[in-house]
């Protein structure tokens, strides 16, 4: 797959990093989790992309290649920072929002400010959905801890962790913290810029006590026939509960449960996730 070109808009107050597929019908807004980027997705913009879809990948505030703005890291302020790139870009009509982990949330407060901008919805090991979540993020939240990640960040515990990885793929055992994309986020967040802006979204949505914020009783105005919930049955950051209660709730949405996933069930199984969306979000199906 060809790599991604990244650009900058410049829009009010924040400059936001993007990138941008033209093909046909309403855009898939891609919304990744907290302390990410759009390189989270691997290759599932260019796989919709190769089916003639028109892709938008934003790295949210304070994440990747965009600016903190005014450093409010509320979902408030990432879906109107997400609304005003789509309007920069020319998208101003309904979207097809999908969202991973802190995407979710975003997601969600985006269909709850701007309800007719919403074709569709998918919500990818949404966050938002309920008060579980992984100890690293509620770890995170607590005062100090940007002491902690500057020290676990370093180039040599990095350096040593990665090489720790290999030796132990080498022999078929894969610790999730030791992963290449576990390595690449912490060697992410040895810019300053980043950690800050990883540690006040996750203390803006998550407390010592799990997640501050539900967005579940936002999801009554959400048509149930055009949500889509992904979810890998091994999740190790959100429990697939999550998925479950809110597939209850909305009835006549769909649940596809990817085998063997962990929290990242687009990078586990890309082919399956790309199948579901798309059909998801045919604008001929979400149309009926």
């Amino acid at each position: 797959m060809n790599p991604l070109d990244r650009r900058t808009a410049v829009l009010p107050g924040l400059d936001l990093s993007y990138v941008e597929l033209r093909g046909h019908g309403a855009p898939l807004v891609l919304l990744h989790g907290v302390g990410s980027s759009i390189d989270s997705w691997g290759d599932i913009p260019q796989r919709l992309a190769a089916q003639g879809r028109t892709v938008v990948a934003v790295d949210l505030l304070g994440h990747g290649g965009s600016s903190a703005g005014n450093g409010d890291f509320s979902l408030g302020s990432h879906a109107s920072a997400v609304r005003d790139l789509l309007d920069h870009l020319g998208h101003e009509g309904p979207l097809h929002i999908v969202g991973h982990s802190l995407g979710g949330g975003v997601a969600l407060q985006f269909a709850y400010q701007f309800p007719d901008r919403i074709a569709s919805m998918t919500l990818v090991s949404s966050g938002g959905l309920g008060p579980d979540v992984g100890a690293p993020l509620r770890a995170a939240s607590l005062p100090g801890s940007e002491l902690v990640l500057r020290a676990v960040c370093s180039r040599s515990i990095v350096r040593t962790m990665s090489r720790s990885g290999v030796v132990l793929g080498s022999v078929g055992i894969r610790p999730k913290m030791l992963t290449s994309r576990s390595i690449a986020k912490l060697e992410a967040l040895r810019d300053e810029r980043r950690l800050a802006g990883f540690l006040s979204t996750v203390r803006s949505v998550v407390g010592p006590d799990g997640q501050r914020v539900c967005a579940l009783d936002k999801m009554q105005g959400l048509d149930p026939h055009r949500v889509l919930i992904v979810w890998g049955d091994r999740d190790p950051m959100l429990p697939m509960a999550h998925g479950l209660e809110a597939h209850e709730r909305l009835p006549g949405s769909r649940l596809v449960v990817v085998p063997g996933a962990g929290h990242h069930p687009h990078n586990d199984d890309p082919d399956l996730v790309t199948r579901e969306l798309l059909v998801h979000t045919d604008d001929r199906v979400v149309a009926r």
